[in-house]
Order: C-alpha cells, then structure tokens, then sequence
C-alpha cells in the first residue's frame, strides 16, 4: 500500500469514525459523547495556547510581508516561461468565493453589530461612536491581513514547489527541504497530509454548517411558516450536496470557474446596492475612518492579550477563534490557491492575495455592519435583538427589512449564500481528492464523490450535536497541530529559496 493510498485510507477512516461518534445520543454516553468531549478539548486549547495561536498568526503576516519587500519576489511560481492560467478578475473571483465567502455574507452584518454592544475593551461604553468605531476597526482585523497570511504563506508553497520544482501537490512535499525526502515519504509525511486533510474536512464543515444555518434562518425570517429547525439545515444540506456534487464531476475549469464568477456578480451587486441604497456618506466615512484605524493599531491588536484581567472570553471567542478557523481552512483555501496561481510571481501572488480581498472585506463589512449600526444608532432600530432572539444568522435579514426594495435583497443574499456553499463544497472536494491522490489536478469522480458525501455528514453531525458552537469547537481543535505544520513550511520555503538564490548566482557568474 503506497503512502497515497494509506492517506486516503486513514483519512476517511478517521472522518467516520467522527461522525459515526457525533450519531451517538448524549443518553448513552453522557460524558463521552462528541459535544462534551470536543469542548473540553476547544476549553483547554483556548486558555491555554491562546497565545501561541495568535503569535503564530501574526507569523505568517510578517513572513508573507518579508516575502514582497526581500529579493526572493521576483520568482516565478512555475517555470520562468510560464504565464498565469486565468486573467486577474476570474483569479480574484476564484480565491475569493474560495477563501471566505460563506462567512462574509453570515457575519457582514453580524459581528461589526456585536462589537457595538459588546465592546472588544471592556472599559469601553457599548453603544457608542467610539464602540463603533472600536467594533469595524476589529472586525476589519479579524477578516483582514491576518487570515490572508495564512492562506497566502502556504499557498505559495504549494505552488512554488508543484510548478517550479515539479513535486507532487501535497502538503508533505512543503517540508522536504527542512525534513529531508526519505522522512517525507514514509511516515511523517503520511501524517502530515493526513493532518491536513482532517483540518480540511472539520474546517470546511464549519463553513457548510454556518451557510446552512444561514440559508434556513433567512428562510424561515423571509417567508412566514417556515420554523428555522435541524431537520430544515438539514434538508438544506442534502440539496446543496447535490448541486456541489454535480458541480465537481464537471472538473476545475466549468463549475468552479462559472460559479466564482456568478458569486463576484452576486456579491458586487449586493454590496452596490447597499452602498447606495443605504446612508452613502456615512458608509465610505465610517470606512476611510476606521480602515485608517485598522492600519494604525494593527501592531498593537495583533499582539493583544489581558493577562492581568480574569475574563478573557472575548478574545477567545472572537480573536483566537478565528484565528484558528482561519488555520483549519488553509490547508483547503491554500491548495485551491495554489493550484489556480501557476505563473505568477511570489511578489504579485502575496500582493494580490493580502491586499484584494482584505480591501474588499472592508468595504463588505462597512457597508452591511456600518448600514446595521448606522439603523441603531440614528434611526432607534434593534436589529440587536432580534440576532439575540433567533440567532447570529438573521441579521443581515434583520437588517435588509428597513432599506429599500429589503425583500428583493434578501433574495439575493439567500442566492448569494447557496452559491457561495456550492463553491465551498466544490472546491474542497477538489482539494481534498489532490491531497489524497499524490496531488492530481484532476482528481476521480469516485475520490471527490467520497469526500463530498463525508463534508455534508460532519457538517449535519456538528449542527445536530450543538449548532454554532460546535462547528466553532472542532475549528479550533483542527487547527491546533495544523498550525506547527505551517511554522515548519515556512522555514522549509526559507531554505529552498536560499539553495535557488545560490544557483541563480552560481549561473550569473556562468
């Protein structure tokens, strides 16, 4: 049995044997079931490495920022003939609709609104302009540079050693240089991508279950009779599993392609109308105001803990959580990067990768938290309680009922949602088929159809077992071993780089 085989193999056996555990009722093991285990595992991690989670993240920022500025930009990730495979627009679109879709449209409204009645310092009056400048300035934070950088650091990895090296495209390739071959192919690299591959699945069910949570909430608050339940999420599971499905037998460039586009169509349309439709003026001013903020205190934020304040439950719901998130999905957003950046440079990839859809979040949030926030301050309008009554999901709902042509719009972010979820599902089915068949760009039906039907069964299981909660729990135990996967690729990067930068030399003295 080849190493490819047992990381498929391992993997799927593992990701079974999860759901087969989340299938059990709490009644039958009351202190073994999934929920209660899970959280204990995310308590423990939380308060205990929260630091090391938020060092480490803001790791990857610094290193992917060395990366443009160092001499090392100029490389090609592909031969030095190579051109990109897709124009700007429809790479933008891909890694977009890729890296955070789902989530943008679940919390644009939702967390700018939370920060505002639960400041992120808690000396802080809620409620206030300097809560909400406080609550963008943090969500900026949350879904800016940071999650990026982590996405970026092992994306061009991938890439770099897939089309300038011709390795395979797994994850356990990234660490020949710093570990040697012969480790690589034996047992530590099929640890390795079966690590990846565990954090891929947990963190992509994660996203399935908060755009199934969302679609069924906008449902049952849009249409009168519809009660937002499990076996509605669910329903809504199952139908989406079909058109994701259907999507990836059609292979990279039709299904992912067409329906990246049609998502940066939807959602351009979406945050258009709401700049417009909305109080213009004080949307793109709260924006410049607190983008400006973001940059200035972004040292200070990337760094901050409160070691000398005994509840510390709003960085590690917040802050830490996310960060980890962000650390589960890599290993998924990263190889679907990576494979869709053949021919461009490392200093054009990073550049692209952290500025565009950091720039674009913004604006997203600034638009829909800013229109949220603007609606309960100056009009006396608590979209606040119905989010604490039927949950974080309804409030770009919520929200949409009090600006213009509201129904029409909520409509468009239900399609919005569901074409995010498809692209989602889409692309980690391809990925994790690439990661369990030595890195195949074309990946078998049977493989992808496998993972396909594994994703929709851990995102039915976590929301059956606690909802937002869960899905949040098995993020951040997910990305826990993940995260020294990623340190060590990046001195495994430093290290080929240096070996090439003498090689580039040694042919100039030539």
């Amino acid at each position: 049995m080849n190493q490819v085989t047992k990381v498929f193999y391992i993997s799927v056996v593992i990701a079974f044997l999860f759901i087969g555990w989340g299938v059990i009722p709490e009644s039958v093991l009351p202190n073994g079931n999934l929920s209660t285990v899970t959280t204990q595992i995310q308590g423990f991690l939380t308060e205990k490495f929260g630091w090391f989670y938020l060092l480490s993240t803001t790791g990857f920022v610094i290193f992917a920022i060395y990366l443009v500025f160092s001499k090392y930009g100029r490389l090609k990730l592909g031969k030095p003939e190579d051109e990109p495979e897709y124009p700007y627009i429809t790479w933008f679109a891909m890694l977009f609709s890729a890296g955070m879709g789902i989530g943008l449209v679940f919390w644009g409204a939702a967390e700018p609104l939370s920060h505002f009645h639960t400041p992120a310092v808690p000396e802080q009056s809620s409620q206030t302009p300097d809560a909400a400048y406080s609550a963008m300035k943090y969500t900026f934070f949350h879904w800016g540079l940071h999650p990026w950088a982590v996405y970026a650091t092992l994306a061009l990895a991938l890439a770099y050693f897939k089309f300038r090296k011709g390795a395979p495209g797994v994850i356990s390739t990234a660490l020949v240089p710093l570990l040697g071959e012969k480790r690589i192919q034996g047992p530590i690299g099929t640890i390795v991508d079966s690590i990846a591959v565990f954090a891929t699945i947990f963190g992509v069910a994660t996203s399935l279950g908060l755009g199934a949570l969302q679609i069924s909430s906008g449902l049952s608050f849009t249409f009168s009779g519809l009660e937002n339940t499990f076996t509605l999420q669910f329903i809504i599971i199952v139908a989406v599993t079909v058109l994701f499905m259907a999507s990836a037998m059609t292979g990279l460039n039709k299904g992912i392609k067409y329906l990246s586009n049609t998502n940066i169509v939807l959602a351009l349309l979406l945050l258009l109308f709401m700049i417009f439709a909305g109080p213009t003026n004080f949307i793109m001013d709260f924006f410049t105001t607190s983008f400006g903020a973001y940059i200035r205190d972004l040292p200070y934020m990337s760094f901050r803990l409160t070691p000398f304040s005994q509840d510390n439950s709003w960085i590690q719901d917040w802050t830490i959580f996310y960060w980890a998130w962000w650390i589960s999905w890599a290993p998924f957003v990263g190889t679907f990067i990576a494979r869709v950046s053949r021919g461009r440079t490392i200093r054009e990839f990073v550049l692209g990768v952290l500025l565009v859809p950091t720039i674009f979040g913004a604006l997203w949030f600034s638009a829909f938290g800013g229109a949220t926030i603007g609606l309960e301050y100056f009009d006396g309008i608590d979209v606040f309680s119905d989010m604490s009554e039927l949950g974080t999901e309804v409030a770009l709902f919520s929200m949409l009922e009090h600006v213009p042509f509201g129904s029409v719009m909520s409509i468009v972010g239900l399609l919005l949602i569901g074409t995010f979820f498809i692209t989602s599902a889409d692309s980690a089915t391809f990925v994790l088929g690439m990661q369990t068949t030595n890195g195949s760009l074309n990946p078998n039906r049977r493989v992808k159809f496998t993972w396909g039907v594994i994703q929709a069964g851990a995102a039915s299981v976590l929301l059956w077992q606690g909802g937002l909660s869960a899905l949040q729990t098995a993020a951040i135990i997910s990305a826990f071993p993940f995260t020294f996967i990623l340190i060590m690729i990046c001195f495994s990067l430093m290290i080929a780089f240096k070996e090439e930068a003498k090689l580039v030399d040694l042919k100039k003295k030539k």
